[in-house]
């Protein structure tokens, strides 16, 4: 477990890397107004930005430097943390850092993390294969592994999203999660230790959280969908497990219809931009996978928006 004392401390660490990102309440069609916290403009475009960051410098990096395994959004997050931080917490030109990601990893994502500086590898057809790929590196090279969701200090630095959200809602009651491996909701869910109600969203093709509380621990899960590339790895992390058990209320699923037309009514009401990982929240809401109850102050996550243009195009 780790504790809201963590976070803060992680917080004040990584505060002048990373955006106090907005937070905007919105009336979408028929539904009572959300709060949404706008987390697609945070620094490399996604939160992961916040668990780079806390890796990078709560840790001690390697003259080897950073490794890490991606489907696209901790990649680019990575690649900008090591472009801005060097050994030892210090700003000094970068550390080196070789990101490996799948083939199903999005053209955009993989463009950006080149423009970022780092070494680009790309192999396998899924998460599971760049994460034994980048394993390999480890051994061989003695980077340091900054792991996407299963990591101590990754779940600090998405917890600070959490820690900066209890602040700028008025009221909260619930907070919808996209779930991947779960090291955002597992911070989220352990900064607010039960005080609010945490519901994860999952794509019904890549149901890890769903699986993991259906068998009582981590277990493989399917990894298909149109938000393959940010939330579909094997399995929820060891370290995730125990929070999102502990203070993570219930994870309802949603279909590629549903997100698909959550990020069109995002983008045509409220010119959000957000990647169809990223609109995962909104889609519980639109569909009834979560349905309020009457009065029920309501925050969703919009986790990033690594796209391209053509995407967002596609979504007016």
């Amino acid at each position: 477990m780790i504790t809201r004392d963590e976070i803060s401390s992680a917080y004040d660490t990584i505060r002048p890397y990373v955006r106090r990102t907005p937070v905007v309440s919105i009336e979408l069609g028929e539904l009572p107004s959300v709060t949404f916290k706008l987390e697609q403009l945070q620094c490399a475009g996604s939160f992961k930005a916040r668990g780079a960051f806390a890796n990078l410098l709560l840790r001690d990096v390697p003259p080897a430097g950073v490794v890490a395994a991606s489907g696209g959004n901790h990649g680019v997050a990575v690649a900008y943390a090591a472009s801005r931080v060097g050994s030892g917490g210090q700003r000094s030109g970068g550390v080196p850092a070789r990101i490996f990601v799948p083939t199903v990893s999005a053209p955009a994502k993989m463009e950006r993390i080149r423009q970022l500086g780092a070494e680009l590898v790309v192999t396998g057809d899924r998460y599971a294969d760049a994460l034994a790929a980048a394993q390999d590196w480890v051994d061989s090279s003695g980077a340091m592994s900054v792991h996407a969701f299963d990591q101590r200090e990754t779940l600090l630095g998405q917890g600070t999203l959490a820690l900066e959200l209890a602040g700028q809602a008025d009221r909260l009651d619930t907070v919808l999660v996209p779930v991947g491996g779960g090291g955002l909701i597992g911070g989220i869910a352990a900064w607010f230790g039960g005080s609010v109600r945490v519901i994860g969203v999952e794509p019904d093709g890549a149901p890890t959280l769903t699986r993991a509380r259906a068998e009582g621990r981590p277990a493989d899960a399917p990894a298909e969908g149109v938000a393959a590339d940010a939330l579909a790895p094997r399995r929820v992390g060891e370290l995730v497990f125990p929070i999102t058990k502990a203070y993570v209320e219930d994870v309802v699923l949603v279909d590629d219809t549903a997100i698909l037309s959550a990020q069109r009514v995002l983008w045509q009401t409220a010119r959000i931009a957000a990647e169809p990982a990223a609109s995962v929240g909104i889609a519980a809401l639109l569909s009834g996978a979560y349905k309020p109850a009457p009065g029920e102050h309501v925050a969703v996550v919009i986790s990033g928006a690594n796209m391209s243009p053509g995407q967002l195009e596609g979504a007016s």
